[in-house]
This record gives structure tokens, C-alpha cells and sequence, in this order.
């Protein structure tokens, strides 16, 4: 295999080992315009899952009540947290699905 294919699917299945870190790595690292190509994309898709965190600490100051005193269902915070996980689900499945697409 090459050293660029390797490289540009290793920049996307960095999601499991080593986040954005990697990706950012073999981009300042490689001359080869393509593999900088890849390891963009990927570095933007380990980025993406951040956006979320705004969003839950906003249902927690949204549910604070609820959390606070036990009298219900804090239902901002329960469906936030669902919602993030299938977003953050569906970023890991794409980059596994780009990575293998990547190798083959």
C-alpha cells in the first residue's frame, strides 16, 4: 500500500486514538496535496462533535430546576444527551466509512 493512502485513512480513524491531534499532524507534515486534502476533512470532522457542548451546558442551565430539587424529569438534559450521542455516532461511523474508502 502507499504511504499516502496509508496516511490519509490513518487521518480519519485518528477519531478512535488520538482526536484531532493526529490529523493536524500529517496535515502541517505531508507535501503531498491530496493527503493534506484528507487530513483537513478529517481534522474538521473531529472538530464538528465540539460544537455540541455549548448546547448541553445550556440544557443543564435549562433543567437546573428540575436537577436541583428532584421533582421531575430533567427532559432538556435526557434528550440533549441523546441527540449529541446519534450526532457524535454518525461523525464516527462517516469517518470509518471514509477511511476504508480511503484504503480501497
Amino acid at each position: 500500500m502507499e504511504t499516502n493512502k496509508i496516511l490519509s485513512s490513518l487521518s480519519y480513524f485518528s477519531i478512535f486514538f488520538a482526536g484531532f491531534v493526529f490529523p493536524l499532524v500529517v496535515f502541517f507534515v505531508s507535501t503531498d496535496k491530496e493527503v493534506k486534502g484528507h487530513a483537513m476533512k478529517a481534522l474538521i470532522s473531529h472538530i464538528i462533535p465540539i460544537i455540541g457542548v455549548p448546547f448541553l451546558l445550556l440544557s443543564i442551565f435549562f433543567d437546573i430546576g428540575v436537577i436541583a430539587t428532584g421533582s421531575g424529569i430533567p427532559f432538556f438534559l435526557i434528550s440533549s444527551i441523546a441527540i449529541y450521542l446519534i450526532f457524535v455516532m454518525i461523525i464516527v461511523i462517516w469517518n470509518v466509512y471514509k477511511g476504508v474508502k480511503v484504503l480501497l
